[in-house]
């Protein structure tokens, strides 16, 4: 038996993450993104090739067993109400609690500027999406869920935003992880992401940050604290491209609290009247939150901000110095594309880009290089002289988490998915190198199959577990014994040797037994084979008589 999975998004890249994963003859989707960089056919995935792997299926519902999401970002959940509601899929949807409250804003709003501010064609309604979420299932972390009579599915924590999860499936013997993103550590707002040690057979892992190591998180606040008071100080404003749910949170709580501790009172500004939603969500939702939030917030509740306001258009051209959090993220289109059009030709001015930007916008461009123009279109061409500030508070993990978590884990086999080829070339070989596990990373549109172990569970008689701990006593009279599973174990954790007799008979379960209960089984009386000392006697005879001789000289 085998794992089957399907690539059909974050295949050698960052962006549309979607994983069809064939699990003992039972199909999941994990994630079902779009990509940010892409406004042709390669912004969703190819959902045709799903069919074509399923032969029998006449549609997407019954290739399907179900989809499950993992948090909200639009690479994860983009092209979701364009799969249910264009393409037809109605089966069941899964998705934790918060990431289902979440969603429809950061849809909704992404329709928006796509439609409204950018006037592309409109691949889905705000109705659609309406009759889209309504399909969702919610679920709880640690909460087992019995898709069908086979397949069972089970979310962990995984930090990175509000809501995220880490995904477990399993069906019969077979089991996996699907991690979507995660943070290994914890931040101002979110806890680190935490799982069970799991018996897999495969780990589908992210690989964003697959070679680095970041520095110190106290460092890099001090670095980005520091730039952006230079900035205001010196009469200049500060572009923070970020999405509104995340990130945003994140360096407002940093931001505030460094006005309140300095005493500054240039404003700061939200452009998007969604964080308002959002920020009462995450009041709501205080019990997905870090520790530290949640021992404190009926003090002080860091999602109520004293430093920030909503920004208004006309606020643009104002020659004062300000911060400014502009959505979407990556300047890939809406508000934070306009500002940064209006406040790049300045050298006064920052932009500063707080995470990963993918291939193809104008995020990208600058953290590619020291870009002095930029070109929208053929009739659009940007000058930029701010100044461009790159710091990685992105919420995803870095190599070394990784690799902490593949190891803790240790299944039989790795996939890695969201990330750069080069990169996860380096990471395949540390993980066969360094832990000794089979590592892949394919490309969109190819097909991984994982062999799977398939377990074989036998059962012990009484006899033999009392015989068993009936030894061990006799061996360490003053220990007490424990049998622990599938192995037995001394109260100094050292596992010991147990002889037994496999019986296997035919249609039955498999048991381990004792001798003579063994031949109790087969009607036969036991017999034994005693051997004497021979050799030890006429040796001794001799002995004896060269001896004798001696004596008689």
């Amino acid at each position: 038996m085998s794992i089957d999975c399907l690539v059909l998004g974050a295949g050698q890249e960052v962006g549309k993450s979607c994983v069809v994963v064939t699990i003992g003859g039972k199909r999941v989707m994990f994630d079902c993104g779009m990509h940010m960089g892409h406004h042709d056919s390669q912004r969703y995935p190819d959902f045709a090739r799903i069919l074509a792997a399923a032969p029998g299926a006449t549609d997407f519902t019954s290739a399907i067993s179900c989809v499950v999401i993992t948090h909200f970002h639009l690479d994860h959940i983009g092209a979701l109400p364009y799969f249910t509601e264009v393409c037809g899929y109605h089966g069941p949807i899964y998705m934790t609690y918060p990431t289902k409250a979440l969603a429809p804003l950061m849809l909704e709003d992404y329709r928006k500027v796509m439609v409204d501010h950018r006037g592309e064609e409109e691949q889905y309604s705000y109705e659609d999406i309406d009759r889209c979420m309504k399909k969702v299932i919610p679920l709880d972390l640690k909460q087992t869920i019995q898709v069908d009579k086979d397949l069972v599915i089970r979310a962990y924590y995984a930090g990175h935003v509000l809501g995220a999860a880490m995904i477990y499936a399993k069906v019969g013997d077979a089991a996996m992880v699907y991690t979507g993103d995660y943070n290994m550590t914890p931040d101002r707002h979110l806890g680190a992401a935490q799982i069970d040690h799991l018996k897999l057979d495969l780990l589908i892992t992210e690989s964003t940050y697959a070679k680095t190591v970041r520095d110190s998180k106290h460092a890099r606040e001090r670095e980005f604290l520091k730039a952006v008071h230079k900035c205001v100080s010196g009469g200049g404003k500060v572009l923070i491209p970020a999405f509104a749910l995340g990130r945003a949170q994140e360096l407002c709580i940093l931001l505030d609290d460094y006005w309140e501790r300095m005493n500054l009172k240039i404003p700061i500004y939200f452009s998007a009247g969604l964080t308002i939603q959002a920020n009462m969500y995450y009041k709501m939702l205080i019990g997905w939150t870090s520790q530290k939030i949640k021992d404190s917030y009926t003090v002080h509740n860091p999602f109520e901000f004293k430093h920030v306001c909503d920004f208004q258009r006309s606020f643009i051209n104002d020659p004062e110095p300000c911060v400014l959090f502009a959505t979407p993220g990556m300047i890939s289109g809406g508000f934070s594309l306009e500002v940064f059009k209006r406040w790049a030709p300045s050298e006064k001015n920052l932009v500063t880009l707080p995470g990963y930007c993918v291939a193809g916008t104008i995020g990208h461009k600058l953290m590619s290089g020291k870009a002095t123009r930029i070109d929208l279109d053929k009739e659009t061409r940007i000058d930029v002289r701010c100044q461009i500030h790159q710091l990685s508070f992105s919420p995803h993990t870095d190599s070394k988490g990784i690799m902490d978590l593949t190891e803790f884990l240790s299944p039989s086999h790795v996939i890695l998915v969201h990330g750069e080829k080069p990169q996860m070339a380096f990471l395949k070989d540390r993980i066969e190198s360094e832990l000794g596990m089979p590592c892949f990373y394919p490309a969109n549109n190819e097909t991984v199959s994982i062999p799977t172990a398939q377990n074989l569970k036998i059962s012990a008689t009484e006899k033999f577990i009392t015989n068993c701990s009936t030894a061990q006593a006799r061996d360490s009279p003053r220990k007490s014994n424990l049998i622990c599973g599938n192995h037995l174990s001394g109260a100094n954790g050292d596992e010991k040797l147990a002889e037994g007799i496999l019986l296997m008979e035919k249609c039955k379960a498999p048991k381990i037994l004792c001798e003579d209960e063994l031949l109790q089984f087969l009607g036969t009386e036991g017999h034994s084979v005693q051997f004497e000392p021979l050799l030890r006697s006429r040796i001794g005879e001799a002995e004896t008589g060269i001896v004798d001789d001696l004596a008689s000289e």
